[in-house]
């Protein structure tokens, strides 16, 4: 008895001893560090697309006639068709095969490659605008430049294109006075909103960051890109039932951003700000640059720079909206 006590015990030591990396060689899944990982050729396989070093062990691509992604070994930074998108996790390499976290690849890249569609005949109708900040809540202050000011006027100009466009346009602020976080996407509820757009401008003490970048809910059990405000845990909220209607659009923002504005594209990336946790239809946070840069800065106090970036938004949910509306 004590001998078969002790072979069981000197078992189950072994197994807790073995590394994270363990899997299957038919699915190609494993598991590393406590996140189910998939091999990445298999998954490119999967989705029609080819895999391709471009540097051994480092870079690689995966691509088929329409699409191109690019990723690194070691690093959350890609790119989907030219788009930085950040990843949840690095992808990471184990005895020569590099892995995708299962999480990016139902998170990041299907809702690109294999976009989500509405129900029959729902449409993308009504867009509710949340022009970020408000009354003694002033935002970034770059050079005397309040970005609730900056904010309002984008949404302004937004709201006139987007209803010259069909849509039906409801506003969480009209004019400069604080809206509390938690009745912004309750006030796009109310309005039954389809979407929701928050609108921000940055800011930075190295005056030289520069960019536009746009934020989606970052799923439940992934860290975000940008923790500030967002709270602590890391569970599931109302918006993550959109995960991948809110990656789409994001997608589709900052492609439109970046290709229109011919700005630095800091990419698609993930936060649980209030915003986007209570938003019960997909919902982005739009960072339209950075007030903080001299050049940017004064561009984004110009009204032409200002109309030409709404036409931007404008285009990407026009985008959006083609893509997830049935036929």
């Amino acid at each position: 008895m004590n001998r078969l006590v002790a072979c069981l015990l000197l078992a189950l030591l072994s197994h807790s001893t073995r590394t994270v990396f363990a899997g299957s060689k038919s699915t190609g899944a494993v598991q590393i560090a406590g996140k189910r990982y998939l091999r990445l050729t298999d998954w490119a396989n999967g989705n029609g697309l080819q895999f391709r070093w471009v540097k051994q062990d480092e870079a690689m691509v995966l691509s088929n006639s329409n699409c191109r992604i690019r990723l690194k070994v070691n690093s959350s930074e890609g790119d989907i068709n030219g788009v930085n998108v950040r990843l949840l996790f690095a992808v990471t390499l184990r005895e020569g095969n590099p892995y995708l976290s299962e999480l990016d690849g139902q998170n990041t890249f299907t809702p690109v490659l294999t976009p989500p569609k509405n129900r029959s005949r729902a449409l993308v109708k009504k867009v509710c605008l949340d022009p970020g900040h408000g009354g003694d809540d002033p935002g970034y202050l770059a050079g005397g430049n309040q970005e609730k000011r900056v904010t309002l006027l984008l949404a302004q100009e937004l709201r006139d294109q987007l209803t010259k466009a069909g849509f039906t346009v409801s506003t969480t602020r009209t004019a400069d006075k604080r809206v509390e976080l938690p009745d912004r996407p309750d006030f796009a509820r109310r309005k039954g909103a389809d979407v929701f757009i928050s609108l921000h401008f940055n800011a930075f003490t190295e005056r030289t960051v520069q960019g536009t970048e746009v934020y989606c809910l970052t799923p439940a059990g992934a860290p975000s890109t940008n923790a500030r405000g967002e709270g602590s845990g890391a569970g599931r909220f109302p918006g993550n039932r959109n995960n991948e209607k809110n990656m789409l659009l994001a997608f589709q923002m900052q492609k439109s951003l970046t290709q229109a504005l011919k700005v630095e594209d800091r990419g698609v990336h993930r936060a649980r700000f209030e915003v986007l946790r209570d938003a019960e239809m997909p919902a982005v946070l739009i960072e339209g640059g950075f007030l903080s840069h001299p050049g940017e800065g004064k561009k984004i106090l110009d009204p032409g720079y200002r109309r030409q970036m709404a036409r931007a938004i404008v285009d990407g949910l026009l985008s959006y909206k083609r893509v997830v509306e049935r036929q």
